[in-house]
């Protein structure tokens, strides 16, 4: 399970520290690709072909399902965790998380995130405000 917040740079040749912390959990090669609310996702191997085998099920006849899983898939690369813990960003992925020096690493139960800084203090202060309202609407969700 992945959890916490970590705080990193990303350089130049968009090279970026795994906090330690995720390492293990994410194995030597990982998955990353686009996220929803302009951060990246990464999954585990294991956790990737789970959510494979349950987007391959979306039907294709509706477009909702096709245009979500163009989405995600298109900008999906794996990722090799190098000898100092850094992976390699790929530019489309970069851009699409607006990736320029300070990014924020979450862990979130099955997944990373990679945020940069400033989208993520704005994503934060804005939810934290509506965290009540959000937490009440979970109340069907039996946690």
């Amino acid at each position: 399970m992945f959890m916490g917040e970590y705080h990193h740079t990303i350089d130049a040749k968009g090279r970026l520290i795994v906090p330690v912390k995720f390492r293990d959990n994410l194995g030597e090669q990982f998955v990353l690709t686009r996220g929803l609310d302009q951060c990246l996702f990464g999954y585990p191997m294991a956790e990737w072909s789970l959510l494979t085998e349950k987007l391959k099920a979306l039907p294709l006849t509706k477009k909702d399902a096709r245009s979500f899983t163009r989405f995600f898939f298109s900008a999906a690369t794996e990722c090799d965790i190098d000898k100092q813990g850094r992976i390699n960003i790929p530019a489309p992925l970069i851009s699409y998380g607006q990736l320029e020096k300070e990014c924020v690493i979450l862990g979130v139960s099955n997944r990373i995130e990679i945020w940069s800084k400033p989208l993520w203090e704005d994503y934060f202060a804005t939810s934290e405000d509506s965290f009540a309202e959000i937490a009440e609407s979970m109340i069907g969700f039996d946690i």
